[in-house]
């Protein structure tokens, strides 16, 4: 049996979101550093601040400042820190609830080892030395076993007020696709596509699953499919994607490969994106050492009728 192919993956992309008042406020505050929570109508502070109470529902932007120490309530050891965390040495995740306020915030704590950590010590904040206005202003906590410090009086409103922020989000993973798409991309690299059929059913499917969604069955009879296919169905993408050099507007599609009983999809070329419809037949084109299709062009034949691919939408 050939190997089962694994390779890292990573996910990335740029979260940009705009702030309401409150996390506008806290943000804002945080830059200068000044902690500020919430108020509820109860009497109750919450640190982060949220713009409805947890329990009433009730919108809330009653802003109130905290000091910045606080009470460690429980804690975790990071013996491992991953790329992007708040420290690069081992350091403590603690929920702290900060002086003033009745709920606990999420950060690190900079600390020698897990045995210097405890619930119930005292730590304050440490600022960063650069801040803009994001949760990162605070570079971590650290112990403290001073008095709390004076309050700003600061009442939470800014002239220069944060009002976006834009987040990074980030995913690193180890992917193996398993033995059946395994033997998918290897033959996609003679330029043949490969499917298998259910005992069962008899249907085939590509790319391969390993087994039948339908009967729940084990498939390993290989069978190969196309090369040309059908348009099933289609969009026309509009918005240009970063780093990837395709002109829009552009066509993706779910194609049924000639003898497949499941569509997948690709970028439809070769053809104006406004002629492009369901029963289009098309075939793929191969870029110079590419591992897969390119893109599918119309091979020229008559459109499908709609009766051979309508089960396959």
């Amino acid at each position: 049996m050939p190997e089962v192919l694994k390779a890292p993956l990573v996910v990335e992309f740029p979260f940009t979101r705009s702030l309401g008042p409150v996390q506008s406020a806290f943000l804002t505050g945080l830059r200068e550093r000044v902690v500020l929570g919430v108020r509820t109508r109860d009497g109750r502070t919450l640190v982060p601040p949220v713009e409805y109470d947890p329990v009433t529902a009730e919108e809330l932007g009653d802003l109130v400042e905290v000091a910045p120490t606080g009470t460690v309530t429980t804690w975790a050891w990071n013996h491992d820190p991953r790329r992007g965390q708040p420290l690069d040495t081992p350091f403590a995740w603690v929920l702290v609830r900060l002086d003033g306020a009745d709920t606990a915030l999420l950060h690190a704590l900079d600390a020698p080892g897990p045995e210097a950590v405890r619930t119930g010590m005292r730590v304050r904040v440490r600022w960063a030395a650069e801040r803009t206005g994001a949760i990162t202003d605070i570079a971590c906590f650290e112990p403290y076993t001073g008095a709390t410090p004076p309050l700003t009086g600061h009442d939470g409103h800014f002239d220069d007020a944060v009002t976006g922020i834009v987040a990074h989000a980030r995913l690193d993973y180890t992917y193996s696709p398993g033995r059946a798409q395994t033997a998918y991309i290897d033959a996609l690299r003679g330029r043949r596509t490969v499917g298998e059929r259910c005992p069962a059913c008899r249907k085939v499917y590509v790319p391969p699953r390993g087994a039948c969604p339908t009967c729940g069955l084990a498939t390993s009879e290989q069978v190969e499919v196309g090369p040309r296919g059908t348009v099933t169905t289609f969009c026309i993408v509009n918005i240009k994607a970063k780093n990837l050099d395709i002109e829009v507007p552009y066509v993706y599609a779910h194609i049924a490969l000639d003898g497949a009983d499941l569509a997948l999809h690709g970028r439809i070329g070769g053809i104006p994106y406004d002629q492009v419809r369901m029963g289009l037949r098309v075939e793929p084109v191969w870029a110079e050492g590419a591992r897969h299709p390119d893109h599918y062009r119309p091979t020229g034949e008559p459109d499908a009728d709609y009766d051979t691919y309508r089960e396959l939408l």
